[in-house]
């Protein structure tokens, strides 16, 4: 059963990155690219119906590595107390930009919480992506599979590691590029004018870029972490995910390129889902790999619940989900379609 939530929790996670990661993109453009309190709105209204429930993967998948992985848990919690104390914060001030700008008439409350939801956006996809680069990079995992690392020191990679360093912190460029793109590309999708106009335009601006950080992410990932291309070597068939990688690239600059919008995002959905099952597949059977000693790697057979606790979990977990995948469809159903100024839900 382990294998089946290794593949489940990886699920949930790239699905709350493709959703959220739209979510997060439309707030970091939200202040590039929208210059009126009119473009405002309208950004803010392609996310309104849908970001709070995008969240829920984010909870869900936290819930799940508790009952399924309660070490992995356990230890990443303890080891990130700082970061996520960040990201928990950046939540709530996200909520929080988007919910009250419009209780006061007032320029300078609006400027303000457009603020909170654009800085905490930006904050979210970069520690995020940091993280990612963490996991990527390995832990100072002690022989309890406990870690502790400060935020910064050196900026050096090694068997001492910070969460922060020139590995990570270039990681979390590339997730922050990312998630900036593939939030442009779902604006343009869902607006027209202007700002759909605009949002085409930071796209295609971006979109070089992401293509020289991925195509440079593969080789440095590879030399600072060696044990990353093990399952490749291992597995030959598991190079159809950095094909998967390249091919989406092409779609979306050749989509955005023919205003094909919906083709563009989805492209992008794509390269997303591509890229996590890569580090997924570059990592198993490990959750947190060890910077040092790989013996001590927290692993999905020595981090996971009991058997029988997984045999029963599966049935509850397949309920919920069904639930979460119909709630989901019937509300990308009911707010499918172009967003327009006159036309709003409070924001």
């Amino acid at each position: 059963m382990e294998p089946v939530w290794f593949v489940l929790v990886a699920v949930m996670i790239i699905a709350y990155v493709v959703l959220d990661g739209f979510d997060l993109g439309a707030g970091v453009l939200h202040l590039l690219i929208a210059r009126t309190e009119e473009e405002r709105r309208t950004v803010i209204r392609t996310i309104g119906p849908v970001w709070d429930g995008n969240e829920v993967w984010l909870i869900a998948g936290g819930g799940t590595l508790y009952f399924a992985f309660p070490l992995l848990y356990a230890s990443s919690f303890s080891g990130f107390y700082l970061p996520l104390n960040i990201v928990l914060w950046s939540l709530v001030l996200r909520g929080i930009g988007i919910e009250f700008r419009m209780h006061i008439e007032n320029h300078v409350w609006r400027s303000l919480f457009d603020g909170f939801f654009a800085i905490s956006s930006a904050l979210l996809a970069i520690f995020f992506g940091a993280a990612l680069g963490n996991v990527v990079r390995g832990f100072p995992l002690g022989a309890d599979h406990f870690f502790f690392e400060p935020l910064w020191t050196n900026f050096r990679t090694g068997a001492d590691t910070d969460i922060l360093d020139w590995y990570t912190c270039g990681v979390a460029v590339l997730a922050l590029i990312a998630l900036v793109v593939h939030g442009a590309l779902y604006v343009a999708l869902k607006t027209e004018g202007p700002v759909s106009e605009k949002s085409r335009k930071l796209a295609r601006r971006l979109l070089p870029l992401l293509i020289v950080l991925t195509a440079l992410g593969v080789p440095v990932t590879a030399a600072v972490c060696p044990r990353t291309m093990q399952n490749f070597s291992e597995y030959p068939l598991a190079y159809v995910i950095p094909l998967a990688v390249a091919v989406s690239l092409a779609a979306m600059w050749t989509f955005e390129r023919q205003a094909r919008e919906m083709a563009a995002f989805l492209s992008s959905c794509a390269y997303i889902v591509a890229m996590l099952a890569g580090v997924a597949a570059a990592l198993y059977p490990s959750l947190l790999p060890c910077s040092g000693d790989s013996a001590r790697d927290i692993t999905i057979y020595n981090a996971a619940t009991g058997e029988y606790a997984l045999r029963v979990g599966l049935i509850w977990w397949a309920l919920g989900m069904g639930l979460a995948f119909g709630y989901f469809v019937f509300v990308y159903r009911m707010f499918r379609g172009k967003v327009r100024p006159e036309e709003g839900h409070g924001y």
